[in-house]
């Protein structure tokens, strides 16, 4: 059986996720107290018809702490139940905006005197401790329900728990650094196809920006010693146990010098038989 274990931030997209789990074949279940999930997981494992994929959602809505999620963990690990964890967040001010936007209480709220940007910050004091065991972390700050459908395909319909999933993108760093990425690459060093008018408007999908991005010495050398740098690492991650690594490549806008080079990183990994998918976070803005 595979069990998936989500919790994560209030308004971080738990819902969106376990949408996307359910419509690759996951049997979901939503708001579970921590103490019942070992419970319930063997509870499943003894019935007629057993599930292959569970998703049991559980966070501060039903009483998550660094405590009970601990004592979840040391459960689940006695009842020698194999488990992964998938931890959904965002930034401060996305997980604002969406409030403001639903107008929904957060479930902190009392406690900090209804001031949200209080509630934020205590809960994600609260969850730090969960989103450090975490085998999967999804920031949905930027992303569209297309992008976090997507996402979540691509990190779970090949069976994760066989193989490391490396998940590259590029973004713009004037919209922000990605919180989930493992690894970062600033290629802002390299010729900028913004300043070319006749390029300005496409984007590094395009072949005249691929080559106009590629065609010079420092690019080439910059893409060379990435490939070996993540050549050499990706082995390390996987003896470590890691089973999930996000290679993010930041340019000005995200819109030509990263997209370029996350493709190319992206078609090298995929030439050398891995796991991986691609994303591009900011090109259409």
């Amino acid at each position: 059986m595979e069990l998936i274990l989500v919790t994560g931030l209030s308004g971080a997209g738990k819902s969106r996720v376990i949408d996307a789990l359910e419509d690759i074949g996951f049997f979901c279940v939503d708001n579970m107290p921590p103490k019942l999930i070992s419970t319930f997981v063997q509870l499943i494992l003894s019935s007629k018809e057993p599930r292959d994929r569970i998703a049991v959602v559980t966070d501060i809505r039903a009483g998550l702490s660094p405590q009970t999620f601990d004592s979840c963990v040391e459960d689940l690990l006695s009842a020698k139940i194999d488990f992964k964890i998938l931890f959904v967040t965002a930034d401060d001010e996305s997980l604002q905006s969406r409030y403001k936007l639903t107008r929904r209480k957060h479930p902190l709220s009392d406690l900090c005197n209804g001031l949200l940007n209080d509630a934020i910050t205590l809960e994600r004091e609260r969850l730090r401790p969960a989103m450090q065991k975490a085998d999967y972390i999804v920031d949905t700050s930027h992303m569209t329900p297309k992008d976090c459908r997507e996402r979540i395909a691509a990190l779970f319909l090949d069976n994760p728990s066989q193989k490391m999933h490396i998940h590259a993108m590029s973004f713009g760093f004037k919209y922000g650094m990605p919180t989930d990425a493992d690894l970062v690459f600033d290629v802002r060093c390299l010729p900028n196809p913004f300043y070319v008018d006749e390029l300005k408007e496409h984007t590094g999908l395009d072949e005249a920006v691929q080559t106009y991005v590629l065609k010079w010495d420092a690019a080439q050398t910059l893409l060379a010693k990435l490939y070996d740098l993540v050549d050499f690492l990706i082995p390390l991650y996987e003896k470590e146990g890691k089973t999930q690594l996000v290679i993010a490549v930041g340019c000005s806008g995200g819109k030509h010098r990263s997209v370029v080079f996350a493709e190319m990183i992206n078609k090298h990994l995929l030439q050398n038989n891995l796991l991986s998918s691609i994303h591009h976070r900011d090109m259409d803005k």
